[in-house]
C-alpha cells in the first residue's frame, strides 16, 4: 500500500525544509519590522521637551508665540548675560540662544546640537517672527561640517561600526568555531580596532566628509564594533544558532533608529527618546558626535554605557558554555 504524502511514515522528508520555511517567515516578519521602526521614529517629528536659554528676565511675547506654534514644552533656561548661555550651548544642556530686546528677536542655533531641531526653530522662529511683526536675526553658533550639510554622517558610521561589528562575530562563529572564549573575544577586538580605522579613513581622510578627531573617534567606533560583536557573540553562547534574531531587534531595529542620529531625541517618539541614550548605537552616537563638535565639553555617560555593555556580554560570554556550529547543542564546551 502507498503512503499518502503527509503520513506520518514520511514526515522526514519535510523535515528540511521546515528550517527553510522558518527562516522566510522570520525574514519576512524582519524586513517589516525593521522598515517600520525607523519610519516610526522618523515620521513627522514632533517636538516633545526642546530646551533653549533666554538671555534676560522675564517671557517675552517672541517665546509665548514660538511655545505655542511649536505645540511642545519650551524649556526655558534663563542666563543674565549671553557667554553663560552660549557655555550652556556647549555643555549641550540647550538648543537654541533667545534674546528679546524690544521688537528685534536674536536667535542663536546650534545646527551640530541637532540638525533637526535647529530646522524646525528656524522655520517656527520665523513665522513667531512674522506674526509678531519682529526684526528676527538668525546665527548659527556650531554649524555642521561643509561636507555634511544634514548632519548625518556621524550616524552613518555608527551604523557601520554595529552591523559590521556584529556581522564580524556571526563570521567567527561560523568560520573559526575552534577558538577559545579568550581567542573569541581577542579576535573580535582586533577587527573592531582595524574596522574602525579603515571607517575614519574612508569618511575623513579620503572623502573629507567630516573632521573626524583621530585617537578619539577611532577608539569610540572600535568600542562601538566590540560591543556590537560581543552582544551576538554573547547571544550565540545563550540561545545558539538564532542568536542573530536578538542581536538584529536590539542594535537594528531598536538601537539605531533611537540613537538620535537621523532625528533627535527631542524629535523622537518619547520611548524612544528615553532608552536610545541607554542602547550601544546611542550612546555611541552621542560620544561621536561630542567628540566632534563639542570636544571641549566630553561627557563620560556614552563611554560608560559602551563599556557597562562590553563588560556584561563578555562576562556573559566568559561564563556560559558557548555553542559552536560544529555542537549546536553545547555538548563540548570551548576551552577557556
Amino acid at each position: 500500500m502507498r503512503l499518502p504524502p503527509l503520513h506520518p511514515l514520511r514526515a522526514p522528508r519535510l523535515r528540511p525544509y521546515l528550517p527553510a520555511v522558518v527562516v522566510a517567515l522570520i525574514v519576512a516578519a524582519a524586513a517589516g519590522l525593521f522598515a517600520g521602526s525607523y519610519t516610526y521614529a522618523v515620521k513627522s517629528p514632533t517636538p516633545h521637551r526642546v530646551p533653549v536659554a533666554a538671555v534676560g528676565e522675564g517671557t517675552g511675547p517672541f517665546l509665548r508665540t514660538l511655545h505655542q506654534r511649536l505645540g511642545a514644552e519650551l524649556v526655558v533656561h534663563r542666563y543674565a548675560r549671553r557667554p553663560q548661555a552660549v557655555d550652556a550651548v556647549e555643555a549641550q544642556r540647550v538648543f537654541a540662544i533667545v534674546r528679546e530686546r524690544g521688537d528685534r528677536v536674536d536667535l542663536d542655533l546650534a545646527s551640530a546640537a541637532g540638525a533637526s531641531v535647529a530646522e524646525l526653530l528656524r522655520s517656527d522662529a520665523r513665522a513667531a517672527a512674522r506674526a509678531l511683526g519682529a526684526d528676527l536675526r538668525v546665527r548659527d553658533l556650531k554649524p555642521l561640517e561643509p561636507g555634511d550639510p544634514r548632519g548625518l554622517s556621524l550616524f552613518y558610521i555608527t551604523i557601520a561600526a554595529v552591523i559590521v561589528g556584529f556581522l564580524g562575530a556571526v563570521q567567527l562563529a561560523a568560520n573559526a568555531p575552534g577558538l577559545r572564549r579568550g581567542e573569541r573575544v581577542a579576535c573580535t577586538a582586533a577587527y573592531a580596532a582595524l574596522g574602525a580605522l579603515a571607517i575614519v579613513a574612508a569618511v575623513d581622510w579620503v572623502l573629507d566628509a567630516v573632521r573626524l578627531p583621530l585617537p578619539l573617534s577611532w577608539g569610540i567606533l572600535a568600542l562601538t564594533m566590540f560591543t556590537s560583536g560581543m552582544v551576538f557573540t554573547m547571544f550565540n553562547a545563550l540561545v545558539g544558532r538564532w542568536a542573530i534574531l536578538p542581536t538584529w531587534v536590539l542594535m537594528v531595529m531598536l538601537g539605531n533608529p533611537s540613537s538620535g542620529g537621523a532625528v533627535s531625541w527631542p524629535l523622537l517618539p518619547s520611548f524612544l527618546g528615553t532608552i536610545g541614550r541607554w542602547l550601544p548605537p546611542g550612546a555611541s552616537v552621542n560620544a561621536q558626535h561630542t567628540a566632534v563638535y563639542f570636544g571641549g565639553d566630553l561627557h563620560p555617560q556614552p563611554y560608560l554605557v559602551l563599556t557597562a555593555w562590553s563588560a556584561a556580554c563578555c562576562t556573559l560570554f566568559w561564563t556560559r558554555r558557548p555553542r559552536t556550529a560544529q555542537d549546536p547543542a553545547g555538548h563540548r564546551p570551548a576551552g577557556p
